[in-house]
């Protein structure tokens, strides 16, 4: 199609990072907490708004956490069932598990709502690229080279 370009979905991204998970055996890593902290199961949700557990910012320091910005496309690497490949669209800056990949779009590039469908369109690709013994996982470099036909910003708009 014409202005379309093949890329991956890294070439589309100013950064492409996982999350982690804040001992649970520190209380005070999760009481009080104000930073939603987003799991993988949760990605069902499509777009999110609110999480159902948040860290405290001892919790994002004390761990492998990172912060993303709002409207990142996000990718459950792994999970139970058909959890593996689902995608979100955070709507609010929030921390993830470290078997979330979030793509934080680079907006000069893609809009981060059509990556979301493309995505969500390709999710039989996406499930063929688990790997593993009994529970199959996606990884993050997988993920980062996952092609994508890109069409001009406008048009993706």
């Amino acid at each position: 199609m014409k202005g379309w370009s093949d890329k991956t979905l890294q070439d589309l991204c100013i950064n492409v990072v996982s999350g982690g998970t804040p001992l649970r055996s520190v209380s005070e890593y999760y009481e009080n907490g104000t930073i939603p902290w987003l799991k993988t199961g949760e990605v069902k949700k499509s777009f999110i708004y609110e999480t159902e557990e948040k860290i405290t910012e001892r919790g994002l320091q004390g761990s492998a956490a990172k912060l993303i910005p709002a409207n990142c496309v996000i990718v459950a690497m792994y999970g139970d069932g058909d959890t593996a490949g689902n995608v979100a669209v955070n709507k609010i800056p929030l921390a993830t598990n470290q078997a979330c990949c979030n793509f934080v779009l680079d907006p000069s590039k893609a809009h981060y709502r059509f990556v979301y469908y493309y995505l969500k369109g390709n999710y039989s690709n996406l499930i063929n690229l688990k790997l593993g013994g009994s529970q199959q996982n996606l990884n993050a470099q997988t993920l980062r080279s996952f092609p994508i036909k890109v069409p001009p910003l406008k048009t993706q708009e």
